[in-house]
């Protein structure tokens, strides 16, 4: 008995000598400024990390069979991963930006620039640099030109070809890079001048030539206006890629937009830049990458089931799917070798009401803007959306018959069709496989203006 008090009383000896140390423990810490910071264990579907380390300094844990990215608050950017899992953490997932569209046009020993301003999410760019090569693909030499969308370089040796890239800034660090464009620095033409009774001599004058360089869907067609009037067609390649040239242009200032309409006759958003155009120059816009078309199945859906969220984008693209609640929601899907991609939302995790989707495609380092919005409604039944109805002779289904429709249907005139203007051809024209002379009577009977 007496043994046992003894124990007991040793227990609670030690017990308080503990708290005691305790106390003087916290408030050493406290006298030095320092307090415990709590974290709480977080899981997913398949793991649950307990009792986590928080990091300050947001460094790196290894181990033979994983990778793991630590952070503060859960907000450091990094990627962990092994032969088994990846866990991506942080900004990093989603922190992206526009890739800007860089025109070039060349002068006496300098070129001038003109880009389209680089859009962030979940941040804003802060500055750009100017890289200029020799070759192309070449290294790259930088300069800082200042949170601007224009700049001139000079110091250039005339009949040299250039290249050159813009890369975006967010805090010292690159968050987007435009393609590269060439340009070659000319001296201004030799008018020449009277001599000897003989005449002066014009050395030729050299064009004004404008040249767009991008991406679009595979097979699609790609529409160019100037100043808000069809200036040029094409279609694009099979890889999407496209070129239009627009030649014998005044010098002058011009708002060129463009757009692109993928197979089932859904147009894209405009993708509009101002050039500064100089007579006798050529001027290169690279790097144009149309946003992705997006239209979803229902008009209403009840909550709880899925709504399919689809469209076409480059072939193979990472379409990332933006849909707008109280709580934005983001998706990742793959476009198919024809562009078109599919993502079967669930639409548990949304409130009841109206909600947006969007969409923008990322493809090796080049990003999309989002395109279009399109809207659905939560509810508590489901509603299939009615496809839209194309007038007749309105190819652009955009309820309207003008100068845009005649411009598609005079890319058309006497050249094989592609299998999607077939359909278009079939439904809103003349029926015969063919674009004639029938067509644009058609045309002109549905005119709108």
């Amino acid at each position: 008995m007496l043994k046992r008090q003894g124990t007991r009383r040793s227990t609670q000896k030690n017990t308080k000598i503990l708290v005691l140390v305790s106390f003087v423990l916290v408030l050493a810490l406290a006298s030095f400024g320092v307090w415990p910071v709590k974290a709480e264990d977080y899981s997913s579907s398949s793991f649950i990390v307990r009792d986590p380390v928080i990091n300050i300094a947001a460094t790196q844990a290894s181990s033979s069979s994983f990778q793991f990215y630590s952070s503060a608050g859960q907000l450091a950017p990094g990627e962990s991963s092994s032969a088994n899992f990846s866990y991506k953490a942080g900004f990093l997932y989603f922190a992206t930006a526009t890739t800007p569209v860089i025109s070039a046009t060349a002068g006496n020993g300098q070129v001038s620039f003109t880009w389209t301003a680089s859009t962030g999410t979940f941040g804003n760019v802060t500055n750009y640099q100017l890289g200029t090569a020799t070759s192309s693909g070449g290294s790259f030499t930088y300069e800082s030109v200042g949170n601007v969308v224009s700049y001139t370089k000079t110091g250039l040796t005339n009949g040299t070809t250039y290249y050159f890239k813009v890369k975006a800034e967010a805090g010292g660090r690159t968050v987007a890079e435009s393609a590269e464009v060439s340009s070659t620095p000319v001296a201004p033409a030799d008018t020449g001048g009277g001599g000897g009774g003989g005449g002066g001599y014009s050395s030729p004058t050299t064009q004004t030539i404008v040249n767009f360089y991008g991406r679009a869907y595979p097979r699609s067609v790609i529409t160019l206006l100037k100043d808000a009037q069809v200036a040029a067609t094409t279609v694009a390649g099979s890889d999407a890629n496209f070129q239009i040239s627009l030649s014998n242009l005044s010098a002058g200032n011009y708002i060129f937009s463009i757009y692109s309409e993928d197979s089932k006759g859904n147009r894209s958003s405009l993708l509009t830049f101002p050039i500064s155009v100089t007579a006798g120059a050529t001027t290169n816009v690279s790097g144009i990458f149309i946003a992705p078309t997006i239209a979803v199945d229902k008009s209403q859906v009840k909550r709880g089931d899925n709504i399919a969220i689809f469209g076409q984008s480059v072939s193979e693209a990472e379409i990332t799917i933006s849909v707008n609640s109280d709580e934005e929601f983001f998706v990742k899907t793959k476009a198919d070798k024809n562009g078109v991609y599919l993502n079967n939302f669930d639409t548990s995790v949304l409130e009841m009401g109206s909600h947006l989707a969007k969409s923008k495609a990322a493809l090796a380092e080049s990003i999309s803007a989002y395109g279009k919005t399109v809207g659905f409604l939560v509810g508590t039944k489901t509603v299939l959306s009615e496809p839209s109805k194309c007038g007749k002779a309105d190819l652009n289904c955009d309820g309207r018959v003008n100068l845009v429709d005649f411009s598609i249907a005079a890319f058309w005139y006497k050249r094989s069709l592609s299998e999607s203007f077939k359909i278009i051809e079939q439904e809103r024209l003349n029926a015969d496989g063919k674009v004639n002379l029938t067509d644009f009577s058609i045309m002109a009977y549905y005119w709108t203006g």
